[in-house]
């Protein structure tokens, strides 16, 4: 599933396409991807300039001149992808799994396609943003100033479960996933299991800036490829070539001078890579 550095580069991507821009066609070749496509998406939206592209979370918001916002979640193998309006060629001539296709004034395409139909595109009016089933249980943005160390200790002070378990609550902290969890807990030296109400507060500090510091890297490298995911150029994303213990079951820990295997176990459900030296 596309996290959050994901989601922030395909936002990047979209954004001097669409921002400015007017949608002047809609079409939607299914009725429901994971939700129902309210039967009055595509009246509200064509005809209207797109004002911003926002990410929140794993979500893509775009604001438009009525006060709307189209929400898009790319769910498990959603993608987006452009063709400039000097690329196309006539007839369009759309994919299986071309779900949503937004033209703008430009004649530029902006393709939403989902071959297993976990994603979301809806709309709702933006002063019920946030109160919105969405978003109103929602944590603190990582790269946002409220997420600080002092925030996060009083979030799971309380909390019972594992560490991992809580930093992909996203009422804790949102947009994080699997990955950059696994990755985060490494470069803090927290073993996964550990609970989470007992990590002090000068831990919690040095958490919060090795999570903002793997997002950065993960965007600047443009996310990270496993199976669908692909940048909305079609350029696939390196960070996962950075990975330190994420997929890397019984390779050597990439710590100098540590040489213990790093270890595979599961966590609800989900697999959750670390060193079992180097992680405490």
């Amino acid at each position: 599933m596309p996290e959050l550095p994901e989601v922030e580069t395909v936002k990047r991507g979209i954004a001097p396409i669409l921002e400015g821009n007017t949608l002047t066609k809609i079409i939607t070749r299914r009725d429901k991807i994971r939700i129902a496509i309210p039967q009055d998406f595509i009246s509200r939206c064509e005809g209207q300039e797109i004002l911003q592209v926002v990410r929140k979370a794993k979500y893509l918001l775009l604001y438009l001149g009525s006060g709307d916002v189209i929400i898009c979640h790319l769910g498990m193998s959603g993608r987006i992808s452009l063709t400039s309006a000097k690329a196309r060629k006539e007839p369009d001539i759309y994919e299986k799994h071309d779900h949503v296709i937004f033209e703008t004034d430009k004649g530029d395409l902006v393709i939403y396609n989902d071959p297993r139909r976990f994603g979301i595109m809806t709309i709702c009016h933006e002063n019920d943003l946030e109160t919105h089933r969405f978003f109103k249980d929602m944590g603190s943005e990582p790269l946002g100033n409220e997420f600080n160390g002092s925030s996060l200790y009083a979030k799971l002070k309380s909390k019972k479960t594992t560490l991992k378990t809580a930093l992909l609550d996203q009422r804790v902290v949102v947009g994080m996933g699997n990955i950059y969890v696994c990755e985060a807990l490494f470069d803090t030296g927290i073993a996964p299991e550990r609970r989470a109400c007992d990590l002090g507060q000068n831990k919690c500090e040095e958490l919060v800036r090795n999570i903002r510091e793997i997002l950065e890297r993960a965007i600047k490298a443009g996310g990270s490829t496993l199976k669908d995911y692909a940048q909305v150029d079609g350029e696939l994303g390196y960070f996962q070539h950075s990975f330190k213990v994420y997929g890397r079951e019984g390779e050597q820990c990439a710590t100098k001078g540590c040489s213990a295997p790093i270890e595979r176990i599961t966590q609800s459900g989900r697999s959750t890579f670390y060193c079992p030296r180097c992680q405490n």
